[in-house]
This record gives C-alpha cells, sequence and structure tokens, in this order.
C-alpha cells in the first residue's frame, strides 16, 4: 500500500466514525463517534500539513456508511497513441480523461461524459481494462479511500469540439516513447505503459486488485 501508515490510522478512524453516527447512535455514543472523527483530523491535519478546519470539514459531509469513492477513466487510442488532457488543477501535468462517476450514473457512461467534457471528443466505452484499489499503486496519498476504473473507450470521430467549456487546459494524442508529466494523484506512468499493453494484447482479461 502506498498509504503512509498515519493516514491509514486515520481513514480507518474516519471510517469507525462515520458508520456508528450512520446507524443512529445513543447520545452519549453520538459524542465518542464525533470525538473519534475530530482524531482523524486532527491526524490528517498534522502529518498532512493541510488545514484542520478544511480537514474537519470534508469529514463532517461524509454521511451513511463509508464506502470508497469511484474515480472512472478513459483509454483512448488513436493509432499508436493514447489521448491525455493538461489538469490545470495540478500545474499543467497530463493525464488520462476522468473523474468521480456522479450517483445514478453507470461508471461506463461517466467514462464517456468525462472524456467528452474534458477533452471535446465523443467515445464509447468497450471494454472495462482494469479495476485498482488507489491504495496499491504508486499515488500520492490522498484522504478519500478511492477505486479507479479505467475503461477502452472508441474513439467515435477525429472531430472535437474546442472553446472554453473544456474544463483542462490542453488536449493531445501522445506515443508510448513520449508521455509527458504526468498527474501522479490521477494516473501513473506504469498504468499508462500497462494500458499499451493492453492494446497489443485485446485477448487479456481484466486487471484488478
Amino acid at each position: 500500500m502506498t498509504n503512509p501508515r498515519w493516514l491509514d490510522w486515520a481513514q480507518r478512524l474516519q471510517m469507525i466514525a462515520q458508520d456508528g453516527l450512520s446507524y443512529d447512535p445513543r447520545p452519549f455514543d453520538k459524542v465518542r463517534f464525533d470525538q473519534v472523527r475530530e482524531i482523524a483530523a486532527e491526524i490528517m491535519a498534522a502529518y498532512g500539513g493541510d488545514d484542520f478546519e478544511a480537514i474537519r470539514s470534508l469529514l463532517n459531509g461524509e454521511v451513511g456508511h463509508a464506502t470508497p469513492k469511484v474515480d472512472s477513466r478513459g483509454v483512448v487510442f488513436r493509432g499508436d497513441e493514447i489521448l491525455l488532457v493538461q489538469e490545470k488543477a495540478d500545474n499543467n501535468r497530463w493525464t488520462l480523461p476522468g473523474g468521480w462517476v456522479d450517483i445514478n450514473e453507470p461508471p461506463s457512461l461517466a467514462v464517456e461524459r468525462e472524456v467528452w467534457e474534458e477533452s471535446g471528443y465523443r467515445v464509447r466505452a468497450t471494454k472495462l481494462l482494469a479495476l485498482y484499489d488507489r491504495n496499491k499503486h504508486d499515488h500520492p496519498p490522498h484522504i478519500y479511500h478511492i477505486y479507479k476504473v479505467f475503461f477502452l473507450c472508441e474513439l467515435l470521430s477525429d472531430e472535437r469540439a474546442e472553446g472554453d467549456n473544456l474544463e483542462t487546459a490542453s488536449v493531445g494524442f501522445f506515443k508510448r516513447d513520449a508521455i509527458p508529466e504526468l498527474s501522479i494523484g490521477r494516473v501513473t506512468p506504469a498504468q499508462i505503459e500497462r494500458f499499451f499493453e493492453h492494446r497489443s494484447h485485446p485477448e487479456w482479461p481484466t486487471d484488478f486488485d
């Protein structure tokens, strides 16, 4: 796991508190679960160098039984090149287009929507390439536990919508040996390399943790 031990402890404390608060606890138990959540926020702020109030606000916003969040990414090839988008929010580093899956949205439709919003290309999801536990890959630590879902997507047209409506700074196709600096929080070089291998072996099954 790439999570440092302190983050693993904090996430487990948050899970205990969130699950406990979601099942209508008695008043004194509610106070205790609130205290456990407060400790989780203190650990994350102290070791992660983040603002305590901001962390506490995020954790307090998590309700119901604690489950991982789902990040869906599109793997789009054109010939021997892969589609990447440049993230404004991460010093213009590059990533596969994608983002959070919305409520009542199938992951395959979520990735088609995200590719359109971030790249301007219309695609169709054709195969689930990988379902990864983010903690088990070389991503930097994150406050949330996240599952990453990667779909192979068919490019429906070479025509691309352009303009200020796109959510990213730039869009491009890149050869295997010319991948730009990646937004490691979103996708790793090893994952990009693995998807090029999948392209060469379409008979391979889905990867999963």
